[in-house]
């Protein structure tokens, strides 16, 4: 038996990485934005994420307990991953309860339910946090004020500019970059944010090709827009508030490069990225929600089969 041979579907990848190591480095990544969180917010982000983690890791180590048979996964962490994600996605201030809702949707919906790790079509933590969106508006809308942005009262600046009742100029770049305003545990720091996203191109455990081209293509859309309604400074202050704003890293950098729900070529991955930043910028400005990136991702989720049965690599020996 020492050469039994094991066949697995595509693709085949020879790295030294295992899953494990792939996960914790994405954790390390985000612990710069859960510390700028935590500053911004207070213990509130700490206990709403430690009620996340748990309740995936628990709902995972459960479900393969006594409903999959076979080998236990939770300890290669991405349980761990989906429960940081989808508290990133939350405001600090739900209740506990609901969160544990969107971590059991999470895990037993969007990732068990196809088989686990690797099988799921769509990014867990953005199917649990659209589905409490949905099922609890209320809650997934309401956020802490920030000191220093009394004029936003508690609303998203994402929310607060399509409504008009600021513009897209009433926060300096610092604000957008080191995160004082309003919004999710995840969408207050771009600066952190950015931080991880340099440590995981360090680890190689992503390309810049999908997170560059999200927000590329959400720049240009929007510089797009203001070119149409007068340009000046509008030329640069609206791309620059859409790609520092709201989701747009968070979903750019640790949400679009899921592997599974990803396409598996960079050719592939450009256009899905595309599909993502354009569908992001429609629901911004002319959409019902302020915030398009989680239905912007899970509705490219659903054309990455398609993607990668039209874009494949040319085969050896082929010319």
């Amino acid at each position: 038996m020492a050469n039994k041979l094991i066949i697995a579907p595509a693709p085949h990848v020879q790295t030294e990485q295992s899953t494990s190591c792939i996960m914790r480095d994405v954790l390390i990544a985000l612990l710069p934005a859960l510390a700028v969180s935590t500053w911004v917010f207070g213990v509130d982000v700490l206990f709403v994420t430690a009620v996340s983690v748990i309740s995936c890791v628990l709902f995972e180590f459960l479900i393969q307990k006594f409903f999959v048979k076979g080998p236990l996964s939770v300890n290669n962490l991405s349980a761990a991953v989906t429960g940081l994600l989808l508290a990133f996605n939350l405001p600090s201030s739900i209740p506990w309860w609901i969160v544990v809702i969107g971590a059991f949707v999470a895990i037993a919906i969007a990732k068990m339910t196809f088989g686990g790790l690797g099988k799921n079509p769509f990014n867990p933590a953005l199917v649990g946090r659209v589905f409490l969106l949905l099922a609890y508006p209320v809650q997934m809308t309401s956020f802490p004020a920030v000191e220093g942005c009394d004029a936003l009262s508690g609303a998203t600046m994402l929310a607060a500019v399509k409504q008009g009742v600021v513009g897209v100029d009433s926060l300096g770049v610092g604000d957008l970059l080191l995160g004082t305003m309003p919004g999710s545990m995840g969408e207050v720091s771009a600066l952190a944010l950015l931080l991880g996203f340099v440590y995981l191109l360090f680890r190689r455990v992503i390309t810049w090709h999908v997170p560059v081209t999200v927000l590329g293509t959400m720049a240009l859309f929007a510089f797009v827009v203001a070119l149409t309604n007068g340009g000046g400074a509008l030329l640069w202050e609206l791309p620059l508030f859409h790609i520092l704003a709201g989701g747009a890293m968070l979903g750019a950098i640790f949400m679009a490069t899921d592997y599974s729900s990803s396409p598996m070529t960079i050719r592939g991955g450009v256009i899905f990225a595309v599909g993502i930043g354009v569908i992001t910028m429609l629901i911004r400005l002319w959409g019902a929600y302020p915030e398009g990136m989680s239905f912007a991702i899970l509705i490219m989720n659903s054309c990455v089969p398609l993607i990668n049965k039209y874009v494949k690599p040319k085969r050896f020996g082929v010319k």
